[in-house]
């Protein structure tokens, strides 16, 4: 007998028992969007390699080390997707959507990235993603972060942590560049192999390193916040003020840079120490030169997005796990001649109640055998059809999780009654 065949290192199945999970936190997600006017995007899964190389930068770990892309048959250059971003730009300017001005939009589904696999960090992986385009000021910087923070409160989540940070225009960021590359070239020997990779190409890469051993030097480096333009400063100062008069508690951290080189002015985080090394569970900020670098008129953007999966461990985390769905009706089918009745009777009960979850008994099984079945699924009530209810049309209905004596009901009448029973709503 053959092996079965092995998943692929860096991905995983979300099983039936975890999806409850999964489906309350995208309902929240539409609600939230939904409450603040931003419309649903769908962009393609794989793209050209270099819109990638284009928008991200050359000298980031996704570009260098970690995009999944390949030679198709038309030797077209393709990637995988490794963030939302970049394909939602592209969409806007393919499309000509930015003819039409502001543009609020978002969009959920998978990303790549070939990266070493750990809890919290896949190889395919899904986010949340939210997009404003054609707005200059820092007010849709503090309402793309409160329409973040709104959806943590919904979820119910907390001990979370709002970092920010101003990584100003390209102008004083070079004047910034020059510094951190006198600083961190004075103390080259000590820099790890990837930090003197990036001091040649971009030194503000290195801030965002995760080495350990890199701490000490980076928490010594020059902050960019002393080099800001006074534009990116008044811009800062405003979202700052914005975040305290809305009561969002908040943290100016200096080194933040995000591992994108296409940030400008505004960066943040949201983070957590629930999840180990994977503290980070939404980031963003505002990247203003993008749509211009990628061939459409320029236009400011601003941005963010969030890990379904470290959301869902911290839901689970934090005891805020949703009740898997279960059916409210079992349907018992003992007898020859039930089957077909009871398909019949099952599809009326669907026509009249849209929203029902019933399940069918399949597979035959004693009458005993089907009770555990039901008991088994959760089911509130279950209905019994045998052949003598058949002939009598009649249908027996028992409770499963409430004391009610056993009854039965004509089948002409059982809609109204199971509509009665468990309190359901028309439509």
């Amino acid at each position: 007998m053959s092996k079965f065949i092995e998943p692929l290192r860096g991905v995983h199945d979300v099983l039936p028992a975890q999806i409850a999970a999964w489906q309350h936190l995208e309902r929240i997600t539409r609600e939230v969007f939904a409450g603040y006017g931003y419309e649903e995007f769908r962009v393609p899964v794989i793209e050209q390699t270099q819109l990638f190389k284009r928008s991200i930068g050359d000298f980031t770990d996704i570009v260098e080390k970690e995009m999944f892309s390949f030679v198709d048959q038309g030797e077209d250059h393709i990637t995988l997707r490794p963030e939302a971003t970049a394909g939602i730009v592209r969409a806007v300017i393919s499309n000509g959507m930015l003819r039409e001005g502001r543009l609020r939009v978002w969009c959920m589904g998978p990303m790549f990235r070939r990266e070493r696999p750990q809890a919290g960090r896949y190889r395919q992986f899904h986010q949340i993603d939210a997009e404003a385009f054609g707005f200059e000021g820092p007010d849709i910087d503090a309402e793309i972060i409160l329409l973040s923070a709104r959806l943590l409160r919904r979820l119910g989540l907390t001990g979370t942590k709002l970092l920010v940070n101003s990584l100003g225009t390209p102008e004083s960021r070079a004047t910034y560049r020059e510094q951190l590359g006198a600083y961190f070239g004075a103390h080259e020997a000590a820099l790890d192999e990837d930090s003197k990779r990036r001091l040649k190409g971009n030194p503000l890469r290195i801030l965002d390193s995760k080495n350990p051993d890199m701490q000490r030097i980076v928490a010594g480096a020059p902050l960019l916040l002393d080099s800001l333009d006074a534009g990116s400063r008044a811009h800062f100062e405003a979202l700052c003020a914005h975040l305290r008069s809305a009561g969002i508690e908040y943290h100016v951290e200096p080194h933040l840079v995000r591992g994108l080189d296409y940030y400008t002015r505004t960066v943040f985080e949201w983070t957590t120490d629930a999840l180990g090394s994977q503290s980070t569970i939404c980031a963003g900020g505002r990247y203003d030169g993008l749509v211009a670098q990628l061939g459409g008129v320029s236009t400011p953007g601003i941005g963010w997005a969030m890990g379904q999966e470290r959301i869902v461990m911290l839901l689970e985390k934090q005891g805020l796990g949703v009740e898997r769905g279960r059916p409210q009706v079992y349907l018992v089918l003992v007898g020859e001649r039930t089957e077909i009745a009871g398909f019949k009777l099952a599809e009326q009960l669907r026509d009249a109640w849209p929203n029902l979850a019933l399940q069918v008994n399949l597979g035959g099984g004693s009458f005993k055998t089907q009770f555990k079945r039901a008991d088994k699924s959760g089911a509130d009530f279950a209905l019994v059809l045998g052949d003598e209810e058949v002939a009598r049309g009649m249908v027996a209905v028992k409770a499963l999780r409430r004391e009610l004596a056993q009854e039965e009901c004509p089948i002409a009448q059982i809609n109204e009654r199971l509509g009665v029973l468990l309190g359901l709503k028309s439509g």
